[in-house]
C-alpha cells in the first residue's frame, strides 16, 4: 500500500454494510474474526452479521434508531455492530468503565431504543446498574453474553432468543435495508470523555469513517492476511475504527481481547501469531517491563501504531529492537475528526516518530493558530483542522457544536500545539490545562517532558493546583521509577524538585509531588487531568514539598 488515501473508501466503501459485502468477496477464506472458539472467515462473517441484522430487525429497529452496545471486546460486539448497521441503525458504543448513572446519561442523549450489553464482565451486572435510572427510550436490553438469571429486569432478552426472533425476518429485508443506507447517512454516535463537561455525541458518517480509515490503514501498512489483537476499547474509536473497520477494509484478522494483562496478551500473541498490536505507550512500556517476556515467542510482531501520550524516543527503539515492531507509528486524533487528524509515516526517523505525531492525512487542512490567526512554525496555537473528518455536530446540541466548529468549517481541538517547517505536529497541552504562575504560562506537557528526564521517573503528569502567592503552581503526580521504595518516596521528591530547579525555569518547577501507583486514564491512554485536580482539591493525597523550591 501506498502512502496516500485509498481511492476505494469512498467508490467501493461508501457504507459498512457494503464494506462487509465486499470484504467477503474479495478475503473469502482469510479468517476474519478469532474470539475463543469462535474463528469465521470473511465468507462466513458476511451471513453471521445479516444474522443479528434480522435480529435487530425482529427487535423493532427502524432505520435511523439508535441503538448503544455496552461490552467489552469480544466477537459478539463485533457480530452486533456490524448487523445494526446492516440493519439501518445507528451504532452508540458505551464505555465498560461506566456506572449506571453515566450508561443512562448516554442512552437518554443518544435516545437509543434498544441496548446490547453483557453481564458477569469483571464481576459486573450492566443491566441491573440501569434498571433503576432514566434510560429515555430505551425499550429492550439483549444479553450478548451472560445468563440472564432471575433478577434480570424488564424487556430483558438472552442472545439466542434474539437471534431466533431474527430467523422470521426474510433476508431480503435486510438485503433492503443494506441497500437504502448511504453514504452521507450517520453511521455512529460516539460520546467524548466529558474532560470539558458532560459527554457529547459527535455524529460521523459511513463515508466519512471508511475514507479516514481507508487512508489509515493505507498510511500504517495493514494488509490483508495481518493477525491484529485489538486491545483497545471497541467503544473507542481506536479500538473500534482503526481495530475493527480498518482490518475489514484490508482484509485482516480482527482478534479481541477484552482486558489487557501482559502475560494473557504474550499468550495470545504467540498463540495466534499476533502480527498488529496498536496500543497507549504504557501497553509497550508494560511488556517491555514484564519479566517473562523472554518465555514467550512475540517474533510475529510487526507493526505498532501508538500515541494519546508523549513517547519517548526509547520507547521507539526499544519496540523495534526488543520485542521486534518493524514499523512503529505514532498519531494525533479526537472524536470530533473521527478519532484521525495526523500520522507519521513509515519512512520517518525515530525522532520524527517519538517527537511529534506526525503530519496532516491527505485531504485535511491542519493548523495552528491563536486568536484565529496562523501562527508561524514553531509556535505554539490551537490546533484546528477542516477537512472530511470533522463530525457532523454533536447529537442534539446545535450549540455546542457551533462552539466547536466554526463559521469556515474549522474544528477547534482545544489542543495547543507546535507544527514543524514540514507540517508535524507536536501535541504539548489542552488548551484548558494550561495554568499560569504568577503571570507567566506553565505548559504541563513541556514540564512533563522534563521531569522524565530524571532517573527516578517512570510517568509523571502535571496539574495547575491554586496558590495563594501564585495564583496557580504545578503539582507533579509521579509513576516512581522501578527500584524506589516506598520508604525512600519524600527523599526521592524532593530530590525531584531540587533536580528540577536546575533544568526548567523557576515557574515551571512543580510546587509539590505525589507519588502514585498508576495515572488515571481514559479509554485512549490519555491521563484524565481533572481527576488528579479533584484528587488535590479534596487533600486525600500526600503532596512532597520542598520550601526552598518556592
Amino acid at each position: 500500500m501506498t502512502d496516500q488515501e485509498d481511492p476505494r473508501a469512498d467508490e467501493t466503501w461508501g457504507t459498512v454494510p457494503r464494506l462487509v459485502d465486499d470484504a467477503s468477496r474479495r478475503h473469502g477464506e482469510i479468517e476474519a474474526l478469532v474470539d475463543g472458539a469462535m474463528r469465521l472467515t470473511y465468507a462466513e462473517l458476511a451471513p453471521e452479521v445479516d444474522r443479528y441484522a434480522r435480529g435487530f430487525v425482529a427487535g423493532g429497529v427502524a432505520v435511523g434508531d439508535r441503538v448503544a452496545i455496552w461490552a467489552p471486546n469480544c466477537a459478539e460486539w463485533m457480530l452486533a455492530a456490524l448487523g445494526l448497521l446492516r440493519a439501518g441503525g445507528v451504532l452508540v458504543p458505551m464505555n465498560t468503565r461506566f456506572k449506571g448513572a453515566e450508561a443512562a446519561y448516554i442512552l437518554r442523549s443518544s435516545g437509543a431504543v434498544m441496548l446490547a450489553t453483557v453481564r458477569g464482565f469483571l464481576g459486573t451486572d450492566y443491566p441491573a446498574m440501569v434498571e433503576d435510572e432514566d434510560t429515555g427510550a430505551l425499550s429492550r436490553t439483549v444479553l450478548l453474553k451472560g445468563e440472564i438469571g432471575d433478577a434480570s429486569g424488564a424487556n430483558v432478552m438472552g442472545l439466542a432468543e434474539f437471534l431466533s426472533e431474527g430467523e422470521g425476518i426474510d433476508p431480503a429485508e435486510t438485503r433492503a435495508r443494506a441497500a437504502s443506507v448511504r453514504p452521507n447517512d450517520i453511521s455512529d454516535l460516539i460520546f467524548t470523555s466529558g474532560t470539558t463537561g458532560s459527554p457529547k455525541g459527535a455524529a460521523t458518517t459511513h463515508a466519512q469513517t471508511l475514507r479516514t480509515f481507508g487512508t489509515w490503514a493505507s498510511i500504517v501498512g495493514l494488509r490483508a492476511g495481518d493477525r491484529y489483537l485489538v486491545v483497545n476499547p471497541f467503544f473507542h474509536t481506536f479500538g473500534y475504527k482503526a481495530g475493527i473497520l480498518a482490518c475489514l477494509m484490508a482484509g485482516a484478522t480482527v482478534v479481541p481481547e477484552p482486558v489487557f494483562d501482559a502475560d494473557a496478551v504474550m499468550r495470545r500473541i504467540e498463540a495466534e501469531r499476533i502480527t498488529v498490536l496498536p496500543g497507549p505507550p504504557t501497553l509497550y512500556q508494560t511488556l517491555l517491563a514484564d519479566p517473562s517476556r523472554t518465555e514467550h515467542d512475540l517474533s510475529s510482531l510487526r507493526l505498532g501504531v501508538t500515541g494519546a501520550a508523549v513517547v519517548p524516543v526509547e520507547l521507539v527503539h526499544a519496540m523495534r529492537d526488543e520485542l521486534g515492531f518493524g514499523t512503529v507509528l505514532t498519531a494525533y486524533g479526537l472524536t470530533e475528526s473521527c478519532g484521525t487528524v495526523t500520522m507519521c509515516r513509515r519512512s520517518d526517523p525515530p525522532e520524527v516518530i517519538a517527537g511529534t505525531s506526525g503530519r496532516a492525512i491527505p485531504g485535511l487542512e491542519v493548523r495552528a493558530v491563536v486568536d484565529g490567526e496562523e501562527v508561524a512554525p514553531g509556535e505554539p496555537g490551537e490546533i484546528v483542522v477542516r477537512g472530511y473528518t470533522v463530525m457532523t455536530g454533536y447529537w442534539g446540541d446545535e450549540r455546542a457544536t457551533a462552539e466547536a466548529i466554526d463559521a469556515d468549517g474549522w474544528l477547534h481541538t482545544g489542543d495547543v500545539g507546535v507544527m514543524d517547517d514540514t507540517g508535524n505536529v507536536t501535541i504539548t497541552d489542552r488548551v484548558k490545562d494550561m495554568y499560569v504562575v504568577g503571570g507567566f504560562n506553565a505548559y504541563p506537557a513541556e514540564i512533563e517532558a522534563m521531569l522524565r528526564g530524571h532517573e527516578a521517573v517512570a510517568q509523571v503528569a502535571v496539574v495547575g493546583v491554586p496558590d495563594e502567592r501564585m495564583g496557580e503552581v504545578g503539582c507533579a503526580y509521579v509513576v516512581p521509577a522501578a527500584g524506589v521504595t516506598k520508604d525512600e518516596l519524600d527523599e526521592t521528591g524532593r530530590a525531584i524538585l531540587g533536580w528540577s530547579r536546575g533544568v526548567m525555569a523557576n515557574y515551571k518547577v512543580p510546587r509539590g509531588v505525589v507519588f502514585v501507583e498508576e495515572l488515571p486514564l481514559n479509554a485512549g491512554g490519555k491521563v484524565l487531568k481533572r481527576e488528579l485536580r479533584r484528587r488535590h482539591e479534596e487533600g486525600a493525597d500526600h503532596v512532597v514539598t520542598n520550601e526552598r523550591s518556592r
